[in-house]
């Protein structure tokens, strides 16, 4: 006979009694599992929380070494797919990305455990910076233009190994060049959707007769239930909060309405919030120019997703209170979305029909993230022999010498204090 986990067994017919008695001790090692898995997540992404310096483009470099290299945790596929998703939602797309990576590999606390411990230290660290050093000049640092050039190793590891799977071929080599061009000539919060949008189009038509491959995938720990009701609460604030704000004209519900709407509604990036938190809270008076600049400033020195700009101005703006108010509100867009968004998107890419579509799509993801390697990281990094022989030097230490990220970053940090 077969067992409930389809093991063959030649146990006679009654000893089936004793099989309610080891259910338990399963659930328990299923629990603890799940635990585990939890606690992995957190400890990775605490880590790259503290060493992740660069922007999002970076992040995606470093979450692409972390969890696709060396871990393993997903394979090149379901990692690019995820990037593509989170280029189509509004929000920061690394820290979407992220949460997605902790929802395959621990379910929805999972994805809260990666928001949250890669999230942490960059939100700390500024409400410190709100705190203690307002107008350091901290952000202009030698180590911190390191970090920088550090940045660019990283990317330029993570495009090359992206590329020399997904761009394979003379096509798809050609519209990851297309993707390049029209991200850099067109700038604009959109054009990352238009480009992975176009070339879906343009992959469903060149490779509708090829024969689908056989994809691998990882499972999605969210059922479907649960993600239609996280874009049902994500519609009912986005909804609710402006009413609310305005039958009630409290100031915790505005700030909270201001940063739940930019984080819900912003295409782009952390950069492209920037101007709408300005208008909102520079024009309110609730902080001064100067003070803005010098939050914008530190957001640039610290790890992390920019988007933790909203701690600081939350510090600000109402002390600890007014920080933790403002964190929850500019993410919990990203979390909602990539929770409700997720379990659907991964049965889609593995219908044979989306098959050509994401082939190019792949290939146009590896093209916009070899555009923002060139601009803003090169152009901004690069800008002496020093710079680029130190760049040099950390990719070979990262792409021959197999040195983890975090020591990359600290050589990065000490060429950077050394010589710039």
């Amino acid at each position: 006979m077969k067992d409930n986990t389809g093991i063959h067994s030649n146990a006679p017919e009654p000893e089936k009694q004793s099989e309610p008695s080891a259910v338990p001790g399963a659930e328990a090692g299923g629990a603890r599992k799940r635990w585990q898995r939890i606690g992995e997540v957190a400890a990775v992404s605490t880590r790259l929380g503290l060493t992740s310096f660069g922007g999002p483009v970076a992040h995606l470099g470093y979450f692409h070494e972390e969890y696709v290299r060396r871990r393993k945790w997903l394979d090149s596929d379901t990692y690019t797919d995820l990037v593509a998703l989170c280029q189509f939602l509004p929000g920061p797309a690394s820290s979407q990305v992220g949460i997605g990576i902790g929802i395959y590999r621990a379910g929805l606390l999972g994805g809260l455990a990666a928001w949250l411990c890669f999230t942490l230290p960059s939100a700390l660290a500024l409400v410190l910076f709100a705190y203690f050093l307002e107008g350091s000049g901290l952000a202009g640092a030698g180590w911190v233009h390191g970090l920088k050039v550090t940045a660019v190793a990283i990317v330029a590891h993570a495009v090359l190994g992206m590329g020399q799977k997904l761009a394979s071929d003379r096509i798809l080599a050609s519209a990851a060049a297309a993707a390049m061009a029209a991200a850099l000539l067109w700038p604009a919060a959109l054009t990352q959707v238009t480009i992975i949008a176009v070339s879906g189009g343009a992959g469903y038509f060149l490779y509708r007769k090829d024969q689908a491959e056989q994809r691998t995938t990882s499972p999605v720990l969210v059922g479907r239930r649960t993600a239609v009701g996280s874009l049902i609460v994500f519609g009912v604030l986005l909804a609710g909060l402006p009413l609310l704000r305005f039958a009630t004209g409290a100031d915790w519900i505005a700030a909270a309405d201001t940063f739940f709407r930019t984080g819900a509604l912003v295409f782009g990036g952390g950069h492209v919030v920037l101007p709408l938190l300005e208008s909102e809270f520079v024009a309110s008076g609730w902080i001064s120019p100067e003070n803005f600049l010098a939050g914008y400033g530190a957001a640039q020195a610290v790890p992390g997703p920019l988007f933790t700009f909203a701690s600081y101005l939350g510090a600000m703006w109402n002390g600890a209170g007014g920080a933790l108010l403002a964190t929850i509100a500019i993410f919990l867009p990203a979390f909602l979305l990539v929770a409700g968004v997720l379990p659907f998107w991964s049965s889609l890419r593995t219908n044979p029909n989306m098959h050509g579509a994401l082939k190019v799509v792949h290939a146009a993801v590896v093209g916009i993230l070899l555009a923002a390697l060139y601009d803003p990281l090169w152009t901004s990094a690069i800008v002496g022999t020093g710079e680029f022989i130190v760049a040099v030097c950390l990719f070979v230490m990262l792409a021959h010498w197999k040195l983890p990220p975090w020591l990359v970053v600290a050589a990065g940090i000490l060429s950077g204090a050394a010589f710039f």
